[in-house]
């Protein structure tokens, strides 16, 4: 108990002293996870859409093949992200390995298939009469995709939230394509485990809830901006 009420101290001291060291672990955390599932969305919302309004062969397999990469361990996908910034791998040219670049591919590969995955939930689960009536009303395909994908904001604004929590709360990737260098790929989760191996455990709790307190406030905020647009 005593370890608990010492890292609530620390985590408050640290954050009200304004360490520079714990805020530049906070905003490498932020611009890392929150570029990975900007991507993601970028990739998961199309994908996810298209497998949610297309036909073809096969598209049975590729959604459980979807459904199956939302619970992706982070560690494999870290080896493999490895393998291939390696500078012997395809993309080692590019040097890429153990940069903050590398957190954001290896991430992004994590919270892509969990987007993809409930946008297709969120746009199978749409009423089937609904595309009829737009195709009816003359929308093109674009315009047909895009309103669809906007009657499914909410449930894909779920999706949004399970992506960045993926991310931002993932430890092995992270630590094998990033290194945890301190300032440059040092990020919450890592920091943590680095400290709890050294026994650090009141500063590891204090970055415990320093990252909880982040995932709240995005996690949030995303929450307000869904409940905002939830009909009444």
């Amino acid at each position: 108990m005593d370890l608990i009420i010492e890292g609530v101290r620390q985590a408050v001291g640290l954050m009200v002293s304004g360490d520079a060291e714990l805020w530049s672990v906070i905003w490498l955390s932020l611009r890392v996870s929150g570029l990975a599932t900007l991507l993601s969305l970028c990739l998961g919302i199309p994908a996810g859409a298209a497998l949610a309004l297309n036909s073809f062969w096969g598209r049975r397999v590729v959604i459980g093949l979807v459904n199956t990469g939302m619970g992706l361990p982070p560690v494999v996908v870290g080896l493999f992200v490895t393998i291939l910034l390696w500078r012997n791998g395809p993309l080692g040219l590019f040097r890429l390995l153990y940069t903050p670049t590398a957190m954001i591919i290896a991430q992004c590969v994590i919270a892509t298939p969990v987007v993809t995955g409930l946008t297709v939930a969120a746009m199978q689960s749409l009423n089937p009469r609904l595309r009829l009536q737009l195709l009816a009303l003359g929308a093109t395909r674009p315009q047909l995709v895009w309103l669809l994908i906007r009657e499914a904001r909410l449930p894909i604004l779920a999706g949004v939230m399970a992506g960045f929590g993926a991310v931002i709360s993932e430890i092995g990737a992270s630590m094998m394509v990033g290194g945890n260098i301190l300032g440059q790929t040092r990020v919450l989760t890592t920091a943590t485990v680095m400290e709890t191996s050294k026994g650090n455990f009141a500063l590891a709790i204090a970055l415990s809830l320093v990252l909880l307190l982040l995932m709240l406030l995005v996690n949030g905020l995303l929450t307000w901006v869904q409940q905002r647009q939830r009909p009444l």
